[in-house]
């Protein structure tokens, strides 16, 4: 979210990270630019009038670089002009201030359901299916009833399946940058998950990777050795 009024953008990151998103505010399009830079993002909440520069020009940028992630510019310029304006950039959606939380929120559902390409986008990892717009993961056994914050950790996990992730990286993308509680949090949230694939034996499970972090695997769970 590029937003430099500090007070709406921590109302507004406060409000999305409550509902299960990893949000990070950036007052600045210089700002904004070096976390595209860093790290994937799903969608971009732009503002137009900011302190170094304008959004309009921010987003034909993006879309010159081949960027595709979805923009939705959220500004108190309404007229009809400013709209076509930042629609014939390259944004996919306009929002004008003052504006409704719940509004807000469900257009940036709908951009990440449209995802680069502007189609729903399902995520498979084995037998593991994710569906993020409708926040559904299924397994042949069945459906899996996952929390908000277990939610976005399994999804992560099969984005990049198989891939060892630390704890670093998974805090700082499905917790956020500034995440200053106890990391072993992570070691929770993983036997919660380990405990719900386990109803599905042959599924994907995930592997503790001593010394470097976790990775789902998709292949079958190697057999148990027997004690001596």
């Amino acid at each position: 979210m590029v937003e430099d009024d500090p007070r709406l953008g921590t109302l507004l990151g406060r409000g999305l990270r409550r509902s299960g998103h990893v949000a990070e505010i950036a007052p600045t399009l210089e700002e904004a630019g070096w976390h595209l830079s860093e790290a994937r993002f799903d969608v971009v909440v732009l503002d137009v009038m900011l302190p170094d520069g304008d959004g309009f020009d921010f987003c034909r940028d993006l879309r010159a670089a081949s960027n595709p992630v979805p923009v939705l510019m959220l500004t108190a310029r309404d007229s009809v002009r400013d709209r076509v304006r930042g629609l014939d950039v390259g944004a996919d959606d306009y929002l004008v201030k003052p504006f409704a939380f719940a509004e807000l929120e469900a257009r940036i559902r709908a951009l990440d359901r449209r995802g680069p390409s502007g189609k729903t986008t399902l995520i498979t990892a084995g037998d593991l299916t994710i569906d993020p717009a409708a926040h559904r993961a299924t397994l042949a056994s069945g459906e899996l009833d996952l929390a908000g914050r277990q939610f976005s950790l399994l999804e992560f996990f099969a984005r990049r399946a198989d891939e060892v992730l630390s704890r670093a990286v998974i805090i700082e993308q499905v917790w956020d940058w500034a995440f200053e509680g106890d990391p072993r949090i992570i070691d929770v949230y993983v036997g919660v998950l380990r405990r719900k694939l386990a109803a599905n034996p042959g599924g994907p499970w995930i592997q503790t990777v001593r010394g470097s972090g976790y990775a789902l695997r998709t292949v079958p769970r190697p057999p148990s050795k027997p004690a001596p």
